[in-house]
């Protein structure tokens, strides 16, 4: 594909990694370039992120669904290369951050992953099918402005870019987390709850980084300092609520879980709660396939517990929280322990699945470059 970055005149076809059905490899094809039209905007892709997640999805390994063929690929940051006939803010370019959290302009309650999950209702499969089938793992793509943040900076290694901490932010804007509080993050060690410890020490909020990977938590106290104290996941319940107790010699003013599918038998959200004192908050911001997980009620009813879920986020959250990171307070790429450890052209996309099942812990991020 030519150079399009300043350039409105697109060739006919790009390349593209496609879907051809569920746990089937990815095909490298030429697909027809995406045109702009009201409302949306082309961006040619410079980095799109292939993490441990991601590749589960491609792999089959979750209950998502997606139709078929389709275009994987849902974080990535690239330059506008056409805007559309409504375009005001954003200019030929312009770099900005792509993210897989899509909700459609009229209905603000359905939402689903872009390129990977049509969500559970006959209405939102219907409009995926309809007008979602081109992911990032391509060349260009084309997508609403609503879709896209602005950056404030020209040039940036992707290792430096804000990837990993949406998630977090929009579950601590939802039970109001401030400093100087202390929360649980548990469990801490993957890239999108480790980078919630950063978020959180930048936020003010002093940390109780859990998990069973000691040497990640040790890399997240030795980055962020005294702000966060470590424990070391024995997955008993009685015994991890003892810990968390013992770190600050008081209740817990919140407990984040960010447990990943995998979980399904995990303790963690029992002691959590049970960590909690008086008026406690807790925030569910994972995906645990497993529905049986028990909740300590009795404990939850006599402290008055607020229990939250949030589901990925909203555009007004990415917009807060670009602020807190144009401000300098948040640590980003080598300073805040994330590292490239592999980028990979689009036809080199089985090795970057591989470096991605390889590297699941927090810092380690492997991108595809087209």
């Amino acid at each position: 594909m030519a150079n399009i970055t300043r350039n409105p005149q697109l060739p006919a076809t790009m390349s593209s990694l496609v879907r051809t059905g569920n746990a089937q490899p990815l095909q490298l094809q030429e697909v027809p370039t995406p045109t702009p039209t009201h409302g949306s905007i082309v961006v040619k892709i410079l980095h799109a992120t292939m993490d441990f997640s991601v590749t589960r999805i491609i792999r089959g390994h979750t209950p998502f669904t997606y139709p078929f063929p389709s275009t994987p690929g849902a974080r990535a940051i690239g330059r506008v290369t056409v805007t559309g006939p409504d375009t005001t803010g954003f200019s030929i370019g312009q770099l900005v951050m792509l993210e897989p959290a899509l909700r459609p302009r009229d209905n603000k309650d359905i939402i689903y992953l872009w390129s990977f999950h049509d969500g559970w209702t006959p209405t939102g499969k219907k409009f995926i099918e309809d007008n979602w089938h081109q992911g990032l793992f391509a060349e260009a793509v084309g997508s609403w402005m609503s879709k896209l943040s602005a950056l404030s900076w020209d040039i940036a290694p992707p290792n430096f870019l804000p990837f990993l901490y949406p998630i977090a932010f929009a579950g601590f804007l939802n039970v109001k987390l401030m400093g100087p509080e202390t929360v649980i993050v548990a469990p801490a060690a993957g890239p999108y709850s480790g980078a919630a410890v950063g978020l959180a020490v930048a936020m003010g909020v002093n940390v109780i980084a859990a998990g069973r990977n000691v040497d990640v938590l040790e890399k997240l106290r030795a980055i962020h300092g005294e702000g966060v104290k470590i424990v070391q996941l024995k997955e008993d319940a009685e015994a991890d609520t003892a810990a968390f107790k013992e770190q600050i010699c008081r209740p817990v003013d919140v407990f984040i879980d960010i447990s990943p599918p995998q979980a399904s038998r995990s303790t963690i959200v029992r002691s959590g709660l049970m960590a909690l004192g008086p008026y406690g908050r807790a925030g569910l911001i994972g995906f645990i396939s497993d529905d049986s997980i028990a909740i300590p009620y009795c404990h939850t009813i006599a402290n008055n517990l607020t229990i939250r879920a949030q589901f990925m986020y909203n555009a007004v959250d990415v917009r807060s929280l670009l602020k807190l990171f144009e401000s300098g307070m948040l640590k980003l790429g080598k300073n805040g322990g994330v590292e490239v450890v592999g980028e990979f052209k689009l036809e080199e996309h089985e090795k970057a699945g591989k470096a991605a099942i390889e590297n699941p812990q927090f810092g380690k991020l492997v991108v595809l470059s087209p």
